[in-house]
């Protein structure tokens, strides 16, 4: 993306991530977004102002929230006239929003945007069987009072049971935690080496909060003024004390502890060109100058089936091509931890000579990358997940870090749902 025309990160907020079924219980995907958005409008001091555009999302969304985006925007302070609109990419959606609003702001489309997304595991639409899908729509095509009565007759109790809420591959029919298990067999990742990265991530999380580099990224919501997620008191031996979830026999090494809990919350990013933050008086955080997003067949559809989280893999390597970098070229590493084996997986492939010519057809590995330079203030093992909150989330951390550099590079990789992936580089 060389271009004279830089696409600034000013910040971000999110609000507090907090474990499905605790703080945010009673509210659902739009008051959780439009809670961040405020608290980001505030921060900026952008009441009243009319942004280019408004880019988020849900990955689990009711029906009654189609314009989601939309109707947060219009609750949170910005101008109404300020346009806003959907994107999914499961757990890659915000970080997509964040791209290509950078991309339509260097080519000069917009001048300023905000980029977000929100999920919630508490508040989640239930599910019905088929019958009583079509006896409520046949009742409602009904043009008598008998008509709309009549479908109703055929209603049986076991047609008001609905299917229990589960995040699974409809292609395969297994969840994500599955998926990687089977990731972690085949690349022989060890339960102790996933419990240390897990542990990495609380205690990094948790000096970070010491720290105080929470307090003006994170604003109070319903109460909760931190990341409840967070185990300050962790240690290796509780981790190794917790049973497989995943693969329940002796071979299983994906616990509660080194994967990512079901979590609520959202986050916002605000990007601008650098004209427009000077012309408001706003510093720039850093720059998002590439990105970038790959998919594997993790379906085995044309073939042998890839890891369903392998896809940062591609991603990674294409943008870096386009970037005339090398894996080793970054001061910080964010790489999303939607389970430790994930994390390790990438880098163990980056490192393989195998896999880097007969999957990615390169001559040579990526190499391998400082993992004292990774997740420096916790990862999603620590602070949480709601699935497309997470890429902004990282955005605005890592844009903060760059700015207390003073300099440097950070890269950003995202695994997802359906085999994809998402990455992109921030620098300043």
């Amino acid at each position: 993306m060389a271009n004279s025309r830089r696409a600034a990160v000013i910040g971000g907020v999110r609000i507090p991530f907090a474990r499905s079924n605790t703080a945010y219980t009673t509210l659902g995907n739009l008051a959780l977004l439009t809670a961040a958005l405020k608290a980001l409008v505030d921060r900026f001091g952008l009441k009243g102002a009319r942004l280019g555009d408004v880019v988020a999302g849900a990955v689990i969304k009711h029906s009654r929230d189609w314009n989601l985006t939309r109707e947060a925007m219009q609750d949170c302070g910005l101008d109404p006239h300020t346009p806003a609109h959907d994107v999914q990419r499961a757990c890659g959606t915000s970080l997509t929003a964040a791209a290509a609003l950078a991309q339509r702001i260097e080519a000069g489309e917009i001048e300023a945007g905000i980029a977000g997304g929100v999920d919630t595991t508490s508040e989640v639409p239930l599910v019905y069987g088929r019958a009583l899908n079509a006896i409520a729509l046949e009742g409602a095509r009904g043009r008598t009072l008998g008509a709309r009565l009549k479908p109703w007759l055929r209603l049986r109790p076991h047609d008001l049971k609905p299917a229990a809420p589960a995040v699974v591959e409809p292609r395969t029919g297994l969840s994500m935690g599955e998926h990687c298990e089977l990731m972690a067999k085949e690349w022989s990742i060890g339960r102790t080496e996933q419990d240390e990265l897990a542990l990495r991530s609380h205690r990094n999380a948790a000096a970070a909060w010491d720290a105080g580099f929470y307090s003006d990224l994170v604003a109070p919501c319903a109460g909760l003024a931190t990341d409840n997620n967070v185990r300050r008191d962790t240690e290796l031996s509780k981790l190794a004390a917790l049973k497989p979830v995943y693969d329940r026999s002796a071979k299983g090494t994906l616990t509660a502890g080194n994967s990512t809990p079901l979590t609520d919350g959202a986050s916002c990013v605000l990007l601008a060109s650098e004209a427009w933050a000077r012309s408001h008086g706003l510093a720039v955080q850093a720059y998002l100058t590439h990105s970038a997003a790959a998919a594997v067949d993790y379906a085995g559809i044309v073939g042998a089936p890839e890891g369903l989280l392998m896809a940062p893999t591609y991603a990674v390597p294409a943008m870096l091509d386009r970037a005339g970098l090398t894996l080793q070229d970054f001061d910080i590493y964010e790489i999303h931890e939607a389970f430790s084996a994930q994390v390790l997986c990438t880098l163990r492939a980056w490192e393989s000579e195998e896999y880097c010519r007969q999957r990615l057809g390169r001559d040579k590995p990526l190499g391998a990358i400082d993992c004292e330079k990774l997740n420096l203030k916790g990862g999603s093992v620590a602070l949480g997940h709601p699935f497309a909150a997470t890429g902004t989330r990282i955005v605005a951390t890592l844009a903060k870090q760059l700015e207390q550099r003073g300099s440097g590079r950070g890269l950003i990789s995202i695994c997802t749902a359906g085999g994809m992936g998402v990455a992109a580089i921030l620098e300043r």
